[in-house]
């Protein structure tokens, strides 16, 4: 089975990384069938440059993008991306502001007589 995915190039602490079309049980730094884009993120604008037509090539013939790759093709405005994401699931909850202090409620007296 293909895979599309992100292979990591660079010196220690200064990641680079190539779209690569491989197949899945190669090793990540193994051959590869076609690099069809680049992802620089230590740059500042982080640079994703990629071959959408090629890319939509591959999905059509079988191959899988990754999760972190088909998330970051989504937000670069790729088609039909979104059926490869799988949301989060276990989330954290934001930090809520704490709350106020909540008014204290009126007591009962024991000598009122209760209701039967």
């Amino acid at each position: 089975m293909l895979k599309i995915r992100l292979q990591r190039t660079g010196r220690e602490n200064i990641p680079t990384y190539r779209i690569v079309v491989a197949e899945k049980s190669d090793p990540v730094k193994g051959k590869s069938h076609e690099i069809v884009g680049h992802y620089l993120p230590a740059r500042d604008p982080a640079v994703f440059e990629f071959n959408e037509e090629r890319i939509q090539f591959w999905v059509d013939r079988g191959a899988l993008p990754s999760e972190t790759l088909a998330r970051l093709l989504f937000r670069s405005g790729m088609k039909g991306m979104a059926k490869y994401i799988t949301p989060y699931t276990k989330r954290k909850p934001k930090k809520e502001p704490p709350a106020a202090p909540a008014q204290a409620a009126p007591k009962t007296s024991d000598s009122e007589p209760k209701p039967a």
